[in-house]
């Protein structure tokens, strides 16, 4: 019989990317239920195309419009209802691709149940880390990471002792700002931090890409997932986004996973894992075509926030989940148009600044950082904001 699988966020970018290879792989997959935030009108509409048991909006303030719920579809809206999705009893694998902090109960709630986690939402790691960590001993499941760095990073890990690893290299793209002027940087515009020159994803963690706080997530994120500490997990920046990361063996041995960028892969991987499956439906990889790859130290004056996000993961506790926090608050001023992108590190560091860190014991806790965060992120925004 086909996986079951629940897609949390299936109208985002992941979300997207994950129904694309679904669709490829029918025989061996089912969706069971689908998630949404506030898109009604897709989320009906790939109810009548899917037919899940569940289908859900998580904003119970937005209307689905006036579309008809397939007879064979339970629709639902509300946190609730989509930890149920979480937690279906049809579900074997959960594909967490909700944005931001969010998506960090259902993380918990999905391995609590047992179930394999395909896990898109860094955040559940940045924010929460020790409590993951914990419902994945409690409930035996499985985490595998769908970003493609950690992904990578599975790959070359595979069939190998971790004791023998000395270092992890996370490669970044640099995002649309790796060459531009200070000037240029300080003036930019939501058009232009949105172009990424090798990625395409959804606004807000292209966003993050510009600003490359998405590397300092993703570094806070492989100290859970892979046990080695910051000083044994490095970055560069690697403009042509080939090589999405690789590890360094004691022996002095390196191992990279390597391929033009897509989604698409990892997001397989991550269904499959330990198993492959094939037709990825991706581009064949050519060395020729790939050309000439280059590596860079990353520009901390170009880059303030990745500092204070590392910073933020060192510290621990709930210093992550203010970085965090703050970041979303920041970047929806920058896109909302009441903050300039060199605001964006400021609004990170005044609530960090402000936070006095506490061990992460509760979801509770997190939850009341994530709070008070936002509430100081909201007003340096007002402070540093065009």
């Amino acid at each position: 019989m086909a996986v079951g699988v629940s897609l949390l966020g299936c109208t985002g970018s992941i979300g997207r990317s994950a129904l694309a290879v679904l669709d490829r792989h029918r025989d061996e997959f089912r969706i069971v239920a689908l998630t949404s935030n506030r898109n009604g009108e897709r989320l009906l509409e790939l109810a009548h195309r899917y037919s899940p048991a569940l289908a859900v909006l998580a904003d119970d303030t937005v209307d689905t419009g006036a579309g008809i719920v397939p007879t064979s579809v339970t629709l639902r809206a509300g946190r609730a209802a989509l930890l149920d999705a979480a937690v279906h009893p049809d579900a074997d694998i959960v594909i967490n691709a909700v944005v931001g902090a969010a998506g960090l109960e259902a993380t918990l709630a999905t391995l609590r149940a047992g179930k394999r986690l395909a896990l898109a939402n860094k955040e559940s790691l940045v924010a929460g880390g020790p409590l993951v960590l914990d419902a994945l001993r409690q409930g035996r499941g499985r985490l595998v990471p769908i970003d493609s760095e950690h992904s990578a990073i599975l790959q070359c890990l595979e069939g190998e002792q971790r004791e023998g690893v000395r270092r992890i290299i996370l490669t970044a793209s640099g995002g649309p700002f790796r060459e531009a002027s200070m000037d240029t940087i300080a003036a930019a515009t939501p058009a232009q931090a949105l172009r990424h020159p090798t990625w395409d994803m959804g606004a807000k963690i292209t966003v993050d890409s510009a600003s490359l706080v998405n590397k300092a997530l993703e570094v806070i994120e492989t100290r859970f997932l892979f046990g080695l500490p910051y000083d044994a997990i490095e970055t560069v920046v690697h403009p042509q986004s080939i090589i999405h990361s690789m590890v360094e063996f004691v022996d002095g041995s390196i191992v990279a996973q390597m391929g033009f960028p897509t989604m698409e892969l990892p997001i397989l991987y991550a269904l499959s894992w330990p198993d492959r499956l094939p037709d990825s439906g991706c581009r064949p990889f050519d060395p020729v075509a790939a050309g000439s790859l280059t590596f860079e130290p990353v520009d901390h004056a170009r880059f303030p926030a990745f500092r204070l996000g590392i910073d933020a993961g060192r510290t621990g506790g709930t210093a992550p989940a203010v970085f965090n926090a703050a970041n979303e608050v920041a970047v929806a001023g920058f896109l909302g148009g009441r903050l300039p992108f060199s605001g964006l590190a400021a609004v990170i560091e005044a609530a960090l600044t402000a936070h006095d860190a506490v061990p992460v014991d509760s979801l509770e806790t997190i939850l009341e950082a994530d709070r008070q965060a936002r509430e100081l992120a909201a007003q340096a925004v007002r402070e540093y904001g065009c």
